[in-house]
C-alpha cells in the first residue's frame, strides 16, 4: 500500500483529473444524464404486473376457507407461495420480499358465515410497488366480489351465506406513492449505465491518442497506472450517486428508513461493477465506435432484465434466473428494502454479498485484461 499511493500515484491520479476536467462533455455526462434521467423516469414510468407470489394464514381449516384461497389463485394474476402458521411469520415474509400479498382467514371464517355474522378477511400488500398493490387488491376483490355473488351454503338449506368483508392494508407505502419504487429502481440502473460510459470514455481516449504507449515510458508500474485511472473515476461516480440521493429525497420524498450507509456501500458496490464493465468494454475495443456499438449489446439487457422498473414475477420463468447475475437487481432490492421497508444487514446481506463478487470480479477481470494490454 505504501509503495501503491507514492507519489506517484498522486501525480498520475492528478494528471487523470485534469484530464476529465478538460473534457466537457465528460463532465457534463456526469451531472446532466443522471439528473434528467432520475426526473423523467420518476415521473414518466409506471409498470403492471402477474404472477404475484401470495401467502395465506388459514386458520379456518376449512372446505369454506379452501374455496376462498382457490377463487383468489385460480387466476394468473397470483401464485400461492406458501401456507404460513401465524401473522407474524406472513409478516415476516411480506418484510423480506417473499411474497407481495398476504392473506389471513380468521379462526371462526366458515361458522359465521354460515350463522349469518359478519366475517372480514385481512389482506397484507407490500406497497413497496405501489402499482403492483394496487393491482393485487383490485384482483384481491373481484375475486372475493365472484366469491359473494355465487357463495351459497347448500348444507344449509340453500341459504345464501354471509359476504365476506375485506379488510386492506398497505405495507411500507401507505400513500401508495409509485415514484418510490421506480426511483430505487431507477438509481441502481443510472450507477451501472454512467459508470460503465464514462469509464470506457475515458480508458479508450487513452488508446486513440496513444497515451497508454507514454505511460510505459513512465517509472510507475501497472498497479500505479490502473489504480490512478480507477480511484479518481470512484470519487467522481460517488459524487453523482450523493447528487441523486439528494434528488430522491427532496425532490420525491423517497423515504431513508434504513442505515444510509448501507445504502452507499451498495452504491459503492455497484460504482465500481460500473468501472469494471466500462473498463472491460474499452479493452476489447480499439475506437469509441466499437465501445459504443460493444456497450449496446451489454447496457440495455442489464437494465431491462433487471427488475428495476417492472418486477421480475412478470419475466418468463425461464429468464428470471438469468437476473441472479444482474448486479442492478440485487442493488434495487437493497435500495427498496433499505429505504422504504427500513431493513437492516440481516435481511439484505445476501444481495449485499452478491454485489461485492460481482464488483471484486468484474474489477479485477477489466484491470487484468487492461494491465496486459500495458504489457
Amino acid at each position: 500500500m505504501r509503495r501503491l499511493f507514492s507519489g506517484r500515484f498522486w501525480a498520475l491520479a492528478l494528471k487523470e483529473l485534469r484530464q476529465i476536467r478538460r473534457d466537457r462533455r465528460l463532465t457534463m455526462s456526469l451531472v446532466v444524464p443522471p439528473v434528467l434521467q432520475v426526473l423523467l423516469f420518476g415521473f414518466a414510468l409506471d409498470s403492471e404486473v402477474r404472477d404475484l407470489r401470495m401467502g395465506v394464514v388459514d386458520e379456518s381449516r376449512t372446505p369454506e376457507s379452501r374455496e376462498l384461497i382457490s377463487v383468489l389463485t385460480q387466476n394468473p394474476t397470483f401464485r400461492l407461495t406458501g401456507s404460513y402458521a401465524t401473522s407474524a411469520l406472513l409478516g415476516q415474509a411480506l418484510a423480506r420480499g417473499r411474497l407481495e400479498v398476504g392473506v389471513v382467514i380468521p379462526r371462526d371464517y366458515a361458522k359465521d358465515r354460515l350463522r349469518g355474522r359478519a366475517v372480514t378477511v385481512q389482506v397484507l400488500l407490500n406497497a413497496a410497488n405501489a402499482n403492483t398493490a394496487q393491482t393485487a387488491q383490485g384482483y384481491v376483490e373481484s375475486a372475493v366480489a365472484f366469491l359473494n355473488k355465487g357463495g351459497t351454503d347448500a348444507g344449509a338449506g340453500g341459504v345464501r351465506a354471509t359476504p365476506v368483508e375485506l379488510r386492506g392494508a398497505f405495507l411500507y407505502n401507505p400513500g401508495l406513492v409509485n415514484a418510490w419504487f421506480i426511483v430505487t429502481g431507477v438509481f441502481g440502473t443510472l450507477i451501472i449505465l454512467n459508470g460503465s460510459l464514462v469509464s470506457a470514455a475515458t480508458m479508450i481516449r487513452e488508446k486513440e491518442r496513444g497515451t497508454v504507449e507514454q505511460l510505459l515510458m513512465t517509472p510507475a508500474s501497472s498497479l500505479e497506472v490502473i489504480a490512478a485511472k480507477i480511484i479518481p473515476l470512484f470519487v467522481l461516480l460517488m459524487g453523482m450517486v450523493g447528487l441523486v440521493l439528494t434528488l430522491a429525497r427532496v425532490v420525491f420524498h423517497v423515504p431513508f428508513r434504513g442505515s444510509l450507509l448501507l445504502v452507499v456501500v451498495a452504491c459503492g458496490f455497484c460504482v465500481l461493477t460500473g468501472i469494471g464493465i466500462g473498463t472491460f468494454l474499452s479493452t476489447v475495443s480499439r475506437s469509441a465506435n466499437q465501445t459504443q456499438l460493444i456497450g449496446f449489446f451489454v447496457n440495455p439487457p442489464l437494465a431491462m432484465l433487471s427488475g428495476a422498473l417492472t418486477p421480475i414475477e412478470a419475466m418468463p420463468h425461464w429468464v428470471q434466473p438469468v437476473t441472479l447475475l444482474n448486479p442492478i437487481t440485487h442493488f434495487a432490492s437493497v435500495a427498496r428494502a433499505v429505504l422504504v421497508k427500513g431493513a437492516g444487514v440481516d435481511v439484505v446481506w445476501p444481495q449485499l454479498l452478491a454485489l461485492a463478487v460481482l464488483a471484486t470480479g468484474l474489477v479485477a477481470v477489466s484491470a487484468w485484461r487492461f494491465r496486459s494490454q500495458l504489457s
